[in-house]
């Protein structure tokens, strides 16, 4: 058990916010796979405070898909309040993350996601707001570094965040400058979790049941969360629960079991996404292209459905070539 403020949770291994990926569709099949708790997509705190319609599609719910919780970026303090005031009032999270990892340009040129890291006063406004202003806990992500990792400066942050108010970290183990790409720092990650006694999940290349076992022995975290391992491979909650409790590795799945949660998860995105066809068919052939990455023939099926123009085409395409 991991607890996290007033929130206890009966799993240590989470789905993470993805933006793009995360949506409704995608925690059910996750879900029906083995996450126990899941994150809605990032959401930023204007959209909310202005009540942007993309809101639905972003918080949307069903009553099999809990606990969850919620992730907000933005850059100003009362802002951040007033979003999470205004997300408490659409849906029942059982804790809110304040994103200061993101590191893509158009999040930290709003000095949001990782840029709090380069200015983390800020940061602890945030926490320091939003912990006394709402009624469930709050969390933050972040990165081991911005430009580069120093552990005094990462250490300092964690530890001032718990100070804060934060009731757990989570943390990425790569700079902002690195992106999605080189090697995990585990020492860093480690060095976060030996700073404070709040909870400290760690995060990054958790692709398989022996990575995600790597990341808690090298670490000493509480916890995981997984987030590009499990597109197109919902099962790897399954999977890394089977490992952490044996040793052994789960069979691998089957082509066939491959194609119908495929198909699942597609009938989800028709039933589920109120958006305009052309837009439900992009997010299905994206869906697709994520499962059928391990085929034979990848390189073609993903052509074929690329140009893939409605639902009933992408069906006739998994069933008869994949």
């Amino acid at each position: 058990m991991v607890v996290i403020g007033s929130y206890s949770s009966d799993t240590n291994i989470f789905l993470a916010p993805m933006s793009g990926c995360t949506d409704l569709p995608f925690r059910l099949i996750a879900r029906q796979h083995g996450a126990k708790l899941c994150f809605f997509e990032m959401v930023d705190c204007n959209s909310l405070i202005n009540h942007s319609r993309n809101n639905h599609n972003f918080l949307q719910c069903d009553p099999a898909d809990r606990p969850i919780a919620a992730q907000l970026v933005g850059a100003d303090p009362d802002d951040m309040v007033q979003g999470a005031k205004q997300l408490l009032g659409l849906v029942d999270v059982s804790f809110i993350d304040i994103n200061a990892a993101c590191p893509v340009k158009k999040i930290t040129k709003k000095k949001a996601g990782a840029y709090l890291l380069r200015e983390p006063q800020a940061l602890y406004k945030i926490i320091k707001k939003m912990a006394a202003a709402i009624p469930v806990p709050v969390t933050v992500k972040l990165r081991v570094g911005y430009e580069g990792y120093d552990r005094k400066e990462i250490t300092g942050i964690a530890k001032q965040c718990a100070k804060s108010g934060a009731a757990a970290l989570f943390i990425h183990g790569r700079t902002r400058a690195q992106l999605y790409c080189g090697e995990i720092n585990y020492k860093a990650i480690r060095a976060v979790k030996h700073s404070v006694k709040i909870p400290v999940f760690g995060s990054g290349n958790i692709f398989s049941p022996e990575l995600a076992a790597k990341m808690l022995a090298a670490t000493d975290c509480d916890g995981i969360t997984v987030a590009r391992g499990a597109l197109g491979h919902p099962w790897i909650f399954q999977e890394i629960e089977h490992y952490l409790a044996t040793g052994k590795t789960l069979p691998p799945v089957e082509t066939e079991q491959k194609k119908a949660v495929l198909k699942q998860h597609l009938s989800y995105i028709d039933k589920y996404k109120a958006i305009r066809p052309s837009s439900k068919v992009g997010l299905m052939r994206k869906a697709a292209i994520w499962y059928l990455k391990s085929f034979p023939h990848a390189a073609q099926l993903r052509d074929k459905m690329t140009h893939s123009a409605t639902y009933e085409e992408i069906l006739y395409n998994i069933e008869h070539h994949a």
